[in-house]
């Protein structure tokens, strides 16, 4: 028999079978509340200058252990600056992460577009293209360091 709590299946299905309900648990609700908190952090970002000190931005935590610069340092910055127009500014800040950018946003494009379809997206990374990320990570943090 069914249990019409559960989406249709019979009482007795393992919990992992069962969808919890609500609006919070449909597909689109993790990329439409990313996309809510982005744009709302980037209003807050628009009116203040990373570049200055005085201002309420956390630090890199790696920065701040290490001295050393992440590969996603810069990140701040280089939003700003593409906020204002400014990309070869931007590219100055953290040109990995620049060029990566078109990517990121594809990928978080699709992530919203699926959702609002109703589908669950996780992108899958092969083996090969992980390592191939994490070299190009470790590689950027030396060049950065090192110059």
């Amino acid at each position: 028999m069914a249990d019409g709590l559960h989406g249709g299946l019979p009482a007795g299905a393992p919990p992992a079978a069962r969808r919890p309900d609500g609006p919070l648990h449909h597909p689109a609700a993790a990329p439409l509340g990313a996309l809510a908190a982005a744009v709302a952090g980037s209003f807050y970002l628009y009116g203040t200058d990373p570049h200055q000190s005085g201002h309420w931005l956390p630090r890199c935590p790696f920065n701040w252990l290490t001295g050393l610069l992440c590969p996603a340092c810069g990140g701040t910055r280089l939003a700003y600056d593409l906020l204002h127009g400014d990309v070869l500014r931007a590219f100055h800040e953290n040109a990995a992460l620049l060029l990566a950018s078109p990517v990121l946003l594809w990928m978080s494009g699709r992530w919203l577009v699926e959702g609002l379809r109703g589908r669950r997206w996780r992108p899958v990374l092969s083996p090969r293209a992980q390592y191939a990320v994490l070299t190009v990570a470790a590689l950027w943090t030396i060049v950065r360091n090192v110059r």
